[in-house]
């Protein structure tokens, strides 16, 4: 089972069985059925209680995913591809990532997206501006760029789209708190409310009401906040690799991909964190039921799957997979620095509200485009999400 919206993961696994898996595929053929991804939870869900779940589905919601796994439905995807040449295939920031939000290794990891701070070069040199490498030189350069009249970071904090300014807070908390600051969260030994935590928001809140995100980023949609930078209005991006098919596109981008560089969210002094937890998500990646492991031709799909996709997609899409590669692929110079990242990343870190309830997600959302404005407080957006995790 796949997703209507996401035509990738087929495109790829079709051209594995006629390519480097067409061997397993002539022993079990692939048959694809696609599902909407509004629908597919539930869908999931009804197949589980008939025990009539896919060999392969999506991972659309975690905490779904973890109550399956818990109800014996899912398959360890280590467990599969142990003994096989397919035993190291994921690589360590993709084992981090799903280990941290699924407990386990319990997805191939299809995609493989890390987020920073994306920075103009040019804009940078023309300041006489070096590349930031603590928050405190980082913050310095947003207040040289204001007053030489140049907008400091291009921010999307319009309803759904406030994520453009809540990761600002995740990657600050993880910085301050360390990898497991919203783990602890999560399992009760902290609250959002908590001073330490409050005082990661209020950080964001300082940002905004000092103008650094632009005059209004509560009416600032992704798309916009895009536009902003790669058409040279702004000196910096907090976004994630997926962004990558923008950057390397000359159509959009209007300040070439020679002018931009990647940042690893700095370090804050004093914190427990380090600049080499990179925030890291798998996207939609797949799942294998539990049949999987009992099956000796499902299995040996599943290791084909797990040897050739990373090479395929980087080839064929341009994908970066949580796969290492069979073969070297070219890929543009900014595809490059994110192939680079991945590697020099052993511990990946998620984003702030990777384990929260949809409630609390929405209500950090919604709330994010006013902390980003200034006009609400660390303490204001921090109660605001907390209401909302029970």
């Amino acid at each position: 089972m796949s997703l209507n919206e996401n035509t990738t993961q087929d495109e790829v696994l079709t051209a594995l069985g006629k390519g480097a898996c067409a061997d397993q595929n002539a022993a079990l053929p692939l048959d694809i059925t696609e599902q909407a991804q509004e629908s597919v939870d539930q869908q999931e869900q009804l197949l589980a209680g008939q025990g009539a779940l896919p060999q392969l589905f999506p991972a659309n919601t975690p905490a779904l995913i973890r109550e399956l796994a818990d109800n014996g439905r899912v398959a360890d995807v280590s467990k599969v591809l142990s003994g096989s040449p397919a035993a190291d295939s994921v690589l360590p920031a993709a084992q981090s990532a799903a280990d941290q939000i699924f407990g386990a290794q319990l997805v191939l990891p299809v995609e493989l997206n890390i987020e920073g701070i994306w920075y103009n070069k040019k804009i940078l040199s023309d300041n006489g501006i070096d590349v930031p490498k603590t928050w405190d030189a980082l913050v310095a350069a947003f207040e040289k760029l204001k007053q030489a009249g140049v907008q400091p970071v291009s921010a999307a904090g319009a309803g759904g789209d406030g994520w453009g300014v809540s990761r600002w807070v995740g990657a600050y908390l993880f910085r301050t708190l360390g990898p497991d600051a919203l783990k602890d969260v999560a399992d009760g030994k902290a609250k959002l409310t908590d001073p330490e935590y409050v005082a990661a928001a209020q950080a964001i809140s300082d940002l905004g009401k000092a103008g650094y995100f632009g005059p209004s980023p509560t009416s600032i949609d992704y798309a916009t906040a895009l536009n902003t930078f790669l058409t040279g209005d702004a000196a910096f991006i907090y976004m994630g690799s997926w962004a990558l098919s923008n950057f390397n596109d000359p159509k959009e981008n209007k300040i070439g991909e020679d002018a931009i560089g990647f940042l690893p969210f700095p370090e804050v002094s004093g914190g427990k964190g380090s600049s080499d937890q990179t925030p890291t998500n798998l996207g939609t990646s797949i799942v294998l039921s539990s049949s999987v492991a009992d099956n000796e031709k499902a299995k040996a799909w599943v290791q084909c799957i797990a040897e050739n996709y990373g090479t395929t997609a980087l080839r064929d899409k341009g994908q970066i997979t949580g796969f290492t590669l069979s073969e070297k692929v070219d890929v543009p110079p900014l595809t490059k620095v994110v192939q680079e990242q991945i590697t020099a990343t052993s511990q990946s870190v998620l984003w702030f509200e990777a384990l929260f309830p949809a409630s609390a997600t929405t209500a950090s959302q919604q709330n994010a485009g006013l902390l980003g404005s200034g006009q609400k407080s660390g303490k204001d957006f921090m109660s605001a999400v907390a209401s909302e995790l029970g």
